[in-house]
């Protein structure tokens, strides 16, 4: 049985916290900045966690 490969666009999008969630970042902050009010860019540059509807599939491209 062959191992079982780690997603590696997953791996740079999400890293597991010591309780065991998954810390993502939140989208929309790479550029068109100038129109987007800055208590929004604050709170953008926040991380977020992955969401419980979406941890099974997180956890099966990052096995390790």
């Amino acid at each position: 049985m062959p191992k079982i490969k780690t997603h590696r666009g997953a791996a740079k999008r999400f890293k597991k916290t010591a309780t065991g969630k998954y810390k993502r970042y939140k989208a929309y902050m790479s550029h068109m900045m100038n129109h987007k009010s800055s208590k929004r860019t604050k709170l953008l540059r926040k991380a977020g966690l992955v969401h419980k509807t979406n941890i099974d599939a997180v956890r099966k491209m990052l096995p390790n």
